[in-house]
């Protein structure tokens, strides 16, 4: 029986219910902030780790769990959790695993913000960050301490493109009780399966392919052991590292078309780099694909594509100056960070300030190629070249 209302109650609370068996393609958007039990021995019972009943929104609602299974799904994981960037993705697993006292090691051509974040545990939280060459391999070994808990890994660097190998990192690691966690978003879980080589926790920035619109900012931790997921939980909780249910959404919209995607990236950045390899400006493309890259072997053992992200080192004749001129004068490359939208991107990088021991010449360029007509990129990079040299010539 419906109880009489006054309009003010009614416009707060309804005896409405939706018929049930509504089926669609997309997710239902559930937005909670309080999540509502049945009784009082529900509430009691519920445990915010188990994902087989809810209790808080930050804990997750039907829309983020669906979004964390799926994720771990693609990357062949078991347990995932989403966090508001890649980076608080980071955050929240060296949080999770290290404590004072402890050691973790990054390779040198890190993602610079991780770098960032290991210089904020050395300098406050008496947690000591070392640096590795990514082509060290299995001589790793010879850096892992007593106190070494965890090692960043990053295949292929997001910069300078230089390709780990992995299962002989972890290898090394494992021998001595040391976790493993990848950066995998430059492949987006697509061309490297990271579990499979060893790899202990994968990271992805949801922010780039997984969405592809260019518009979202989000990262998920996923992992295939429970104990292991327990802890990063547990981080997570404590962190408050929720995620809005319209962006978990859109991610969950980009799902279905990402290997699509994914493959017309790597296609074009493919025909934009052999072209610029042609080129008497350029001194070397950095791509995996192509064998003077460092780490190329390994790719061609371990991957299966490579999208479309890729830098380029101009020859030493060019200065700074004159590169950034040829930035300047791209027209469809827009200047910005980040990548995995229909967009194509370009970025100038310091990266003898970046990079310890950087010994290569010539100013690095980094190039995402987006869904645009791989001819029409040629084009407006060619005229940017020539606007570059009659800048020089000047």
């Amino acid at each position: 029986m419906t109880t009489p209302k006054s309009p003010q109650t009614a416009l707060i609370h309804s005896d409405y219910q939706a018929p049930q068996g509504f089926a669609a393609f997309p997710n239902a958007i559930h937005h909670a902030s309080t999540v509502l039990f049945k009784d009082v021995a529900a509430m009691r019972s519920g445990d915010w780790k188990e994902k087989n009943a809810y209790t808080y929104g930050l804990h997750g609602t039907p829309t983020t769990f669906t979004l964390e299974a799926r994720l771990a799904g693609i990357e062949g994981g078991t347990h995932c959790l989403l966090a508001p960037s890649g980076l608080a993705a980071i955050a929240m697993a060296d949080f999770a695993l290290l404590k004072t006292g402890d050691d973790v090691l990054l390779p040198e051509n890190i993602y610079n913000p991780n770098r960032e974040l290991g210089r904020w545990l050395a300098q406050d939280f008496g947690i000591t960050a070392r640096y590795y060459d990514p082509l060290i391999g299995a001589g790793i070994a010879a850096l892992i301490q007593q106190n070494t808990k965890l090692i960043w890994t990053e295949a292929p660097g997001s910069v300078t493109m230089e390709v780990p190998d992995l299962p002989a990192i972890c290898a090394a690691a494992h021998a001595r009780g040391v976790l493993v966690a990848l950066d995998n978003t430059w492949s987006a879980g697509l061309a490297l399966r990271g579990f499979d080589l060893g790899v202990d926790i994968i990271m992805q920035a949801l922010t780039k392919y997984q969405s592809g619109g260019s518009d979202v900012l989000m990262g998920a931790l996923i992992t295939r052991e429970r104990a292991l997921h327990d802890r990063l939980a547990q981080a997570h909780m404590r962190l408050g590292m929720g995620v809005g249910a319209d962006d978990a959404y859109l991610v969950l919209r980009g799902l279905p078309t990402m290997k699509l995607r994914f493959d017309a990236h790597d296609r074009g950045a493919r025909t934009v780099a052999a072209w610029l390899k042609g080129r008497p400006e350029i001194a070397t493309v950095l791509h995996p694909a192509f064998a003077d890259c460092p780490g190329h072997a390994i790719w061609q053992r371990d991957f299966t594509g490579a999208g479309g992200l890729f830098s380029v080192l101009f020859d030493a004749r060019y200065t700074e100056a004159q590169t950034d001129r040829f930035v300047d004068a791209l027209q469809l490359f827009k200047i910005g960070y980040s990548w995995g939208g229909a967009n194509s991107l370009v970025m100038p990088y310091r990266i003898a300030a970046m990079r310890k021991g950087w010994q290569l010449p010539g100013q690095l360029v980094r190039l995402n190629v987006g869904l645009e007509d791989p001819q029409d990129l040629i084009a407006d990079i060619e005229r940017a070249f020539a606007a570059m040299q009659e800048a020089a010539s000047r």
